[in-house]
């Protein structure tokens, strides 16, 4: 009975757009646990026993509260199913602080990349990669998927990319122009790939080859860690973008809710609550909510 709920509630809720990978195997593991005693409900004791066989606080958490979804989503159905208290505490740890590189940090950066290596393809393209990732927003798997196709006369198309979302992000000419240089110096390393952004060998970009290099430029030009000992990242580009744009908000109320619905759908957030995280990382921002919220509450207008 279980193992059929589960399909159930799996199909369910991958029709709306959910992968559910590791959901899908734990959900089928508890199912089997379960059903192994005999059970053909949920019941606490069982889901808590089950969660505990990890070794990690957080493992468990997380396999509880998989848990903790799928009974809510039978119980409305049949109160037999216990819905499992939380006593692993939150499944997500609180997002750390972003590292937010400011415009001359990311000249820096840019500019000891196309310095770094030898004289061949590789400065040309982690300095373009790095621009891109600056002036775009775009998360680093975003940038190295990206094909020719995808650059279109009104911008970058991001196909079925987080959450299965697709997206047209504006460029501007100057980004547009370093792009379209960038592709004719690359055309001889890899003719026949359509991949945008290709090593020297002319194999499409690894992500953790532009993690590694992101490290070593971090490292040469001595970068200084962030809040909570934070370490600048390639995400660290797309952090710093979020921030200019809310930085560039206008003030009134109805501005801003458009501007951070806006940022949200062009970063290709899921919920405009993780572009509100950015409103944490930079103390300008937080000092500007500050006086707005004093000054409404001594009667002022926002």
């Amino acid at each position: 009975m279980l193992t059929h709920a589960v399909k159930t509630y799996l199909a369910t809720r991958r029709a709306t757009g959910f992968t559910l990978r590791c959901e899908g195997f734990q959900l089928r593991s508890f199912a089997a646990f379960a059903e192994a005693r005999g059970q053909h409900y949920v019941f606490s004791d069982t889901a808590i026993a089950w969660a505990g066989l990890t070794r990690s606080v957080s493992q468990r958490a997380r396999r509880l509260g998989t848990v903790i979804r799928f009974a809510r989503y039978l119980r409305a159905e049949d109160e037999s199913h216990e819905v499992p208290p939380a006593i692993y505490g939150v499944e997500k740890p609180p997002r750390p602080t972003p590292y937010i590189l400011t415009p001359e940090q990311i000249r820096q950066l840019v500019e000891a990349a196309s310095c770094s290596g030898y004289r061949t393809l590789r400065r040309a393209t982690y300095s373009t990669l790095f621009s891109l990732l600056a002036c775009t927003g775009l998360r680093l798997s975003e940038a190295i998927r990206l094909h020719f196709d995808d650059i279109t006369p009104d911008g970058l198309v991001i196909r079925n990319t987080k959450f299965r979302k697709s997206r047209l992000v504006p460029l501007h000419e100057t980004a547009r122009s370093g792009l379209e240089r960038y592709i004719q110096g690359r055309l001889p390393y890899a003719p026949f790939d359509d991949h945008v952004f290709v090593s020297s060998q002319g194999r499409p970009l690894l992500s953790a080859d532009a993690e590694e290099a992101f490290r070593n430029i971090v490292k040469r030009i001595g970068l200084p860690r962030g809040l909570g000992r934070s370490r600048p990242t390639p995400h660290s580009l797309r952090h710093a973008f979020a921030v200019r744009a809310l930085h560039a908000c206008p003030d009134s109320r109805d501005a801003i809710n458009k501007h951070m619905l806006a940022l949200s759908t062009y970063l290709g957030h899921s919920k405009v609550a993780h572009t509100y995280w950015y409103l944490e990382a930079v103390p300008d921002l937080m000092r500007d909510i500050a006086v707005r919220a004093e000054h409404f509450a001594t009667g002022g207008r926002p």
